[in-house]
């Protein structure tokens, strides 16, 4: 049959199609006999279509069909044109809950506005003994006036046969046509994978993947192929959603687990079941607003050694227990960067708590003198200032492995968190125990930090040190990575070196798996190298390994903004920013996308956000050239021109030579009005610091007031 506007099946004229897939195509189009809009689905032909399953349809559509339900589609009719099999339904005009799931999770009151009129539908089609089979976020749409609408409610098991191909997540995985599978994979549940018998409660399963999905902005089982992701559905415990979104409250994770049960004996009984334990919820919460699982932030412990040159070991002490704690599913723990800002312990202990919103926080100190330790350690109650447990560690300088461990335990102890057999042995995991290569590690990321093109250099050769003490130090490994990217891209941009940034970044991931880490920085080098989809796989692996990784976020926001992702870019921003809120760089690249996007508003007060912030980062850093140059762009854009480029004189006095910044010279002057001195700037941050990404140059609004003089143009063309 010829499909196309305007076309006429019986009393419908077709009017535009809005779907295509495995099921087959979708049409708008207007009963002429009803006058009123409809959606027609046609189904697939083929084999699988007999007339026993035609049969069957017409069945399983009439129960449908009297099923009514203000959030489920109606089915109108199922109808023959020239034996072609179709059926009518409710035409619903809005968006699919897809666009509802994003970074970070929604607010629980959002999550709550979803799940309570789904389940109620979910409940009212389970009662009349109507299963769906088939729940995803696609099949689920938000009406303009937000109302939820579920589609094809109870028709899946007709129309398995002539399903599209199991599919990971949105889109047909190719790899996966040979299971035997139909389906979205991660949606489904492990009696549907298994091919067993199902009954309702394979839909709670489904309905409870969606909710993880939007509570969280991740999946509670993880897998980059479609056989990882069975075994892990089958075999894995769901991640904790509180730890990805720490703004929930801490029970919902009972919640998630009775969904998301293995076996359906032992999951939640029915949709009514599901809603009254929501409700139950909504109503402790808002008794209890705020209270949540244990919750900690631990600060690096303060250098007391007579040389006090130990503060990239108390750093590091600090890091290791926060990474250790992080994998304990009943315990929320505040980022590094969020906790790291309180270092030095002049703010006292409440209000650390208040801010960061935690009920303890770990302190202490740190002496070496020779090969001896001493560390001492206290775990305070933040809402009053008690002392919870302390401790004395005089040891040698080896068993600094030890030491950080004993520590995590006793935090866990004295916090009465219960761990499982698998956290019991995470706890205790470290990247190295070779003392030498983990001091050069930790030497390493305090300059890597720093971000200057000097420091990244002192840090690679730390790195380089700590892989050649130890060849199965992942961290190190990654580090590695890290400097081979920011070389590729402000100072030697050959393929060579990407190279090498990518293999050094496959090695951390294939050493640990579980480091979100690792996979951040194998997703730049991937990125970097124009792989975007491999990219994104690895960027979604590190944000749901460690939720309080900035740069897994910051990182993943700088990747989606080259992609012309912009409102992406901007939700990752965002969580980069709530991870680490003392961060100058995320609003104010923020600000630029905001403009992009024709939202002025919202870029004034992003940037504004940001100068404030790197104001703060320059009263204790006043040598922090990036600092400078980013917040001498946001003030020039601001207006502030005079201000702005007092800043940038005296980053580029800090550092005449370095590419990145004289770029970001070339874009500031471009905003004030100074072609001349923006052409400089630009011309020398290709000949001195070599930066040569073109995209840059072409696609940086920024550099917008240039892009009609013969002079940049020759710039533009020298650059291949």
């Amino acid at each position: 049959m010829n499909l196309a506007p305007d076309a006429i099946l019986g009393h419908y004229r077709l009017a535009e199609k809005i779907g295509e897939g495995g099921m087959g195509v979708v049409w708008k189009a207007r009963d002429l006999r009803l006058d009123r809009d409809v959606a027609v689905k046609f189904l697939s032909e083929g084999p699988s279509l007999t007339p026993e399953r035609r049969s069957l349809l017409e069945r399983e559509a009439r129960a449908v069909a009297a099923l009514r339900h203000p959030n489920i589609v109606t089915i109108y009719s199922i109808e023959e044109f020239e034996d072609a099999l179709f059926y009518t339904m409710e035409f619903v005009e809005g968006t699919p809950l897809t666009k509802l799931i994003v970074p970070g999770g929604i607010e629980f009151d959002r999550l709550l506005a979803v799940a309570f009129p789904l389940t109620e539908a979910i409940a009212a089609a389970h009662d009349r003994g109507i299963i769906h089979r088939d729940l995803k976020p696609g099949n689920v749409m938000i009406e303009p006036d937000g109302k939820l609408k579920i589609l094809d409610f109870g028709l899946a098991r007709v129309l398995e046969p002539v399903l599209p191909p199991l599919t990971v997540g949105g889109e047909a995985d190719t790899e996966t046509a040979e299971t035997g599978i139909t389906g979205t994979l991660c949606y489904m549940s492990p009696e549907q994978i298994r091919g067993e018998a199902v009954d309702h409660r394979t839909d709670l399963f489904s309905f409870g993947v969606i909710l993880f999905e939007l509570a969280t902005g991740i999946l509670p089982f993880n897998g980059n192929t479609a056989a990882d992701l069975i075994s892990s559905i089958l075999r894995d415990e769901p991640r904790s959603a509180v730890k990805a979104n720490p703004r929930l409250p801490a029970a919902i994770d009972r919640i998630f687990c009775g969904l998301l049960e293995k076996d359906a004996r032992s999951r939640i009984a029915s949709a009514r079941s599901l809603r009254d334990s929501l409700e139950a919820l909504r109503r402790e919460s808002a008794g209890r607003q705020g209270e949540e699982i244990p919750s900690i932030a631990v600060l690096p412990p303060v250098d007391m050694s007579p040389e006090k040159d130990q503060a990239y070991f108390c750093e590091g002490i600090a890091e290791e227990i926060i990474i250790a704690l992080g994998r304990v599913k009943q315990l929320r723990v505040a980022s590094r960067s969020a906790s790291f800002q309180f270092a030095g312990g002049s703010v006292d202990p409440r209000e650390i708590g208040r801010r960061l919103n935690v009920g303890t926080l770990l302190e202490g100190s740190v002496r070496k003198d020779g090969d001896r330790l001493r560390i001492s350690a206290q775990l305070l109650d933040t809402l009053h200032g008690f002392q919870l447990w302390s401790e004395v560690f005089d040891r040698e300088h080896g068993d600094i492995f030890a030491i950080q461990e004993e520590i995590a335990r006793n935090v866990v102890r004295a916090l009465q968190v219960t761990l499982s057999p698998r956290e019991k042995g995470a706890l205790g995991k470290i990247s190295t125990r070779h003392v030498q290569a983990y001091d050069y590690y930790l030497r390493g990321r305090g300059f890597y930090n720093r971000y200057t093109k000097q420091d990244i250099e002192f840090a690679f050769q730390l790195f380089t040190r700590a892989t050649e003490l130890d060849d199965s130090f992942a961290s190190a490994f990654a580090g590695l990575a890290d400097c081979w990217s920011y070389i590729f891209l402000y100072s030697e941009r050959k393929e060579s070196v990407r190279r090498q940034a990518e293999e050094a970044a496959r090695r951390a991931v294939e050493l640990d798996a579980e480091s979100g880490q690792a996979h951040a920085s194998y997703a730049l080098a991937l990125s970097l190298g124009g792989r975007g989809e491999e990219a994104v796989g690895h960027f979604e692996k590190a944000v749901a390994l460690e939720p309080g990784l900035f740069e897994g976020w910051y990182y993943y926001a700088r990747h989606s903004f080259t992609q012309g992702e912009y409102e992406k870019a901007i939700r990752l921003y965002e969580q980069a920013c709530r991870v680490r809120p003392d961060d100058y760089q995320s609003p104010l690249l923020m600000a630029q996308i905001y403009e992009e996007v024709g939202r002025p508003e919202d870029a004034r007060r992003s940037r504004l956000r940001g100068i404030e912030l790197a104001e703060a980062r320059l009263e204790l850093h006043p040598d922090d050239s990036r600092a400078l140059y980013m917040g001498a762009n946001g003030l020039v854009a601001l207006g502030e021109k005079e201000r702005g480029l007092e800043w940038a004189r005296r980053a580029r006095a800090l550092a005449p030579d370095d590419s990145m910044l004289l770029y970001n010279l070339g874009c500031i002057y471009s905003l004030a009005g100074d072609y001349e001195e923006a052409m400089s700037c630009l011309e020398k941050s290709i000949g001195v610091g070599r930066m040569t990404q073109k995209a840059w140059y072409e696609h940086d609004s920024n550099l917008d007031p240039l892009r009609g003089l013969p002079r940049f143009k020759e710039l533009l063309d020298s650059l291949g």
